[in-house]
């Protein structure tokens, strides 16, 4: 069994800056990659941001310069730093792990960026 816990998010004024964190525990063998995504309020589920054990990082268009995706394979954890932050970085955000064809999510943390 394999638990993914997110944690770090809370309310931010626009500009600022948060840093999210997600731990993988469990029957970890090896897990190919670690995602954020992100849902807001009647919208669908999209992705944030996605980084590869060998480091290879993607990210959506939207937050290109402001948010980093980095990883500590020893710990299974996954780090989600986002800076200037805007109103429509409001979302609930997923942890994603993908680990032997399977997708792990965590419960989701929420993100509000609000004056």
């Amino acid at each position: 069994q394999v638990r993914v816990v997110e944690s770090g998010g809370g309310l931010v004024q626009p500009g600022g800056s948060l840093r999210l964190s997600c731990k993988a525990s469990g029957s970890i063998f090896s897990i190919n990659a670690m995602d954020w995504y992100r849902q807001a309020p009647g919208k669908q589920r999209e992705l944030v941001a996605a980084i590869t054990n060998s480091g290879t990082t993607n990210y959506a268009e939207s937050v290109k310069g402001r948010f980093t995706i980095a990883r500590d394979n020893a710990k299974n954890t996954v780090y989600l730093q986002m800076a200037s932050m805007k109103p429509e970085d409001t979302a609930v955000y997923y942890c994603n792990a993908f680990m032997t064809g399977v997708h792990y999510w965590g419960q989701g943390t929420q993100v509000t960026v609000s004056s």
